[in-house]
């Protein structure tokens, strides 16, 4: 003969308990990244990403929201893959009338296109602690190869400086503003801070 539980709260409660333990395993090995793989995290409020723009007067800035992933495969250094999700609307020059002319849509045209983006394609070493990064470059839904020079650094917390060089016009930013002379390059750096959080160090 059946045996039924006395309460209903006992019933539910023996399924959701066996459900748990199943469970608990599996989120402790996600949290831990798959073995022998280097996880890292990106501390973003020790790092940065700015522009500049050579030009009759001063067109430089910094981008307030965004965000980076870098992921490897294996601890071999070129088995990265660096993306990086910026909210064009963020970008913060000092001065409100040159954010407002940016988000406008003769540059940025953060209404229509929101998201500018890097996405690398390949790590290639070029010194002990030098790295070319190709990838795909998106903005104002124009996306182009481009290249990223990285440097590294530190222990423990790694340091990572980049700089990138874009042609603007290459992604439809063809006008100017009144009065000022801007240059068709732009120059974006950026800093990073990464940390190891699982995994061996990087070979």
């Amino acid at each position: 003969m059946t045996r039924f539980c006395q309460t209903a709260s006992r019933c539910l409660f023996r399924p959701i308990a066996s459900l748990v333990i199943l469970l608990l395993p599996f989120s402790e090995m996600r949290a831990q990244g798959p073995e022998g793989i280097p996880v890292f995290e990106i501390a973003l409020a020790e790092s940065w990403i700015k522009f500049n723009v050579k030009s009759s007067t001063t067109i430089a800035g910094k981008f307030d929201n965004w965000d980076a992933r870098l992921t490897f495969t294996s601890p071999d250094e070129t088995t990265g893959a660096l993306a990086i999700k910026i909210q064009a609307a963020s970008v913060d020059t000092g001065s409100g009338l040159k954010n407002g002319k940016l988000k406008g849509k003769d540059f940025f045209d953060v209404a229509t296109y929101p998201e500018i983006a890097f996405t690398s394609t390949k790590f290639v070493k070029t010194g002990p602690h030098t790295f070319e990064v190709d990838g795909v470059f998106t903005i104002r839904g124009v996306s182009n190869p481009e290249k990223l020079t990285l440097v590294v650094s530190g222990k423990g917390a790694t340091e990572i400086k980049g700089a990138m060089v874009f042609n603007r016009k290459d992604y439809g930013m063809n006008k100017g503003i009144p009065f000022i002379s801007i240059a068709d390059h732009v120059d974006v750096t950026f800093h990073l801070k990464a940390r190891r959080i699982a995994g061996p160090p990087l070979a």
